[in-house]
């Protein structure tokens, strides 16, 4: 036993290799191999009367035992193998404790990010089919079906009934923890409903597994390191780190809020070396007064699902400091070990989505890395192959803009009863992403927009994101964040127009910011904005329940912007 609860490396090769290990006893292997599995590893995070941050230490043992306990209530409420159960709890540990019990007993966990608006949040339940739901507040969903008795699922319980259960008045089923197949569901992961109604993910016990076993002995694991997990654990990208960092026994805070506001505090207190997170948070991070004191030890963000913006990205990676061999992303130094540190930080610029199974591109940027607007760099080793179609499935060449399609064995089986819109995101053998990408002539992607996001107007395709760069990186003395969408125009077709949140105290008129933003568009050989209007950070700016803007919405909202 030793006082770090990192898996010696042995253990971590040997998971690497393991048949049976996926998505659905990853805990329970690590239990049975880690021999430092009784230190603390995976903390929560509370704030006391006086404001200050409390955080809770839990030993993969610790994990064992409440999942255990969860489990006993599932069974003992008659859930079973192959059941999907929908969880609706805050973010954070607690989720991810559910996800354990459920899966422990075969049964199938559909969590929904509790900032869903209430009646989307009621059809993607129904459209699951669901036998039952745990929810933190369960008010809303009772008055539901009580208006619709025949759709109630089984049982509707309070969260906090499953914690306070007297799990030794009940025993486990006598085959626990469940043995899975390969193709066994593990769990429902519904997408950020940024295009309309959230989809329902699968995730299989082997596929969500494979592309990550790299990870076991390249992912920076050494005693000092810390994870931060920002991400919504709710969803694939939360689920992804969590396994990680469990298999390689790597201590992690376990965050229930992705704000700044809540974030900085934890970061000073739990001192990361690392952070994971969608880019909500490395906007919020990096806008304003940087968090010097919080990320003094921070080496590495990782970024996942949508890409980060440079305007951002450029910020943060002047923080923290890199212990000198740490030249590459995932990768655990040896090399120059003796060597003084490096200041500055390294930023991971995954693209990703639950459907991906993982980040299966990862763009590196440090303080002396060139600008290079939307690259995301090259496929991750897991990928057998990536590349850019047209509309019929063929290969385009060598920089032409099309559909980025991938093959990699970490791939959604597909979409929970709805194989149409799984065939739909099938082409010639890729599964597409859903992105708008180039490639160059050294291999490398850039991801320029959603598919649903691109801009038609007369003159050709506009692509949001790299304007959005343009507004970030050198608008930045007016803009703090910004959304592009396209709007009718008069002429027909569609135009540009951003909506910005200003800088704290910045005085910009929407004519100013226009002009300056068209100034710095034409320089950089991009079309020019029609509008810009100046937005407050909540009406103006709807987000999704991850954090994501929501375009669609921003587009019906001023579709009469430039033709009323």
């Amino acid at each position: 036993m030793s006082d770090s609860p990192i898996a010696p490396l042995e253990v971590r090769q040997q998971f690497m290799t393991e048949p049976g290990l996926g998505a659905g006893n990853f805990l329970e292997y690590a239990v049975r191999h880690n021999p430092n599995r009784a230190v603390p590893m995976v903390y929560s995070h509370t704030t006391d009367h006086r404001g200050n941050v409390v955080l809770r230490g839990h030993s993969l043992q610790d994990l064992a035992a409440l999942r255990d306990r969860y489990a006993k209530w599932y069974h003992a409420n008659g859930v079973r193998a192959g059941e999907p159960v929908g969880i609706v709890v805050a973010e954070g540990l607690e989720p991810l404790l559910h996800y354990l019990a459920l899966t422990a007993l075969g049964a199938i966990p559909a969590a929904i990010n509790d900032a869903m608006r209430p009646d989307v949040m009621i059809r993607y339940l129904n459209h699951v089919g669901v036998v039952g739901i745990v929810a933190d507040d369960t008010t809303r969903l009772a008055s539901a079906y009580r208006a619709d008795p025949q759709r109630r699922p089984r049982f509707l319980a309070l969260a906090a009934e499953v914690a306070a259960f007297d799990a030794d008045s009940v025993a486990l089923p006598e085959a626990y923890p469940y043995q899975h197949r390969p193709d066994d569901i593990c769990a429902l992961i519904h997408s950020s409903g940024t295009t309309g109604t959230p989809k329902s993910t699968t995730l299989s016990h082997r596929s969500f597994w494979d592309g990550k076993q790299d990870r076991m002995i390249r992912f920076p694991a050494e005693p000092y390191d810390r994870l931060m997990s920002l991400m919504p654990h709710t969803h694939a990208g939360g689920l992804s780190y969590f396994l990680t960092a469990v298999l390689i026994g790597l201590p992690t805070v376990v965050m229930g809020d992705w704000r700044r506001a809540t974030v900085e505090p934890v970061m000073e207190a739990f001192q990361p070396t690392m952070l994971a997170s969608f880019p909500r948070t490395f906007v919020e991070l990096a806008t304003g007064e940087l968090p010097v004191k919080g990320a003094a030890k921070v080496h590495s963000w990782f970024n996942t699902g949508d890409s980060a913006h440079y305007g951002h990205i450029r910020r943060l990676v002047t923080l923290g400091e890199r212990p000198a061999g740490l030249i590459k992303p995932w990768l655990l130094p040896k090399e120059a070990a003796e060597e003084a540190a490096l200041p500055g930080s390294q930023f991971v610029d995954g693209l990703g989505s639950s459907e991906m199974g993982m980040a299966l591109f990862g763009g590196l940027w440090t303080p002396e890395t060139p600008r290079n607007d939307r690259c995301v760099g090259k496929p991750q080793p897991a990928v057998r192959h990536a590349t850019v179609l047209d509309d019929d499935g063929a290969e385009l060449p060598v920089g032409t803009v099309g559909l980025l399609a991938v093959q990699a064995p970490s791939i959604t089986p597909g979409y929970w009863k709805n194989d149409r819109l799984t065939d739909s995101f099938r082409l010639n053998g890729y599964w597409l992403t859903g992105d708008v990408a180039r490639m160059d002539a050294e291999g490398n992607f850039y991801h320029l927009d959603r598919t649903v996001d691109v801009i038609d107007t007369l003159a050709g395709p506009v692509y949001s994101l790299g304007l959005e760069e343009v507004l970030l990186a050198d608008c930045a003395d007016a803009v703090l964040d910004c959304s592009v969408v396209g709007v009718p125009a008069p002429e027909g077709g569609q135009r540009p127009i951003a909506v910005v949140q200003l800088q704290p105290d910045a005085d910009w008129t929407a004519e100013a910011v226009l002009e300056k933003a068209n100034k710095e568009l034409a320089s950089a050989g991009l079309p020019p904005l029609a509008a810009v209007l100046i937005a407050d950070a909540t009406a103006g700016f709807p987000l999704g329940p991850t954090g994501k803007v929501l375009k669609r919405e921003l587009r019906t909202r001023h579709a009469t912007l430039l033709t009323a």
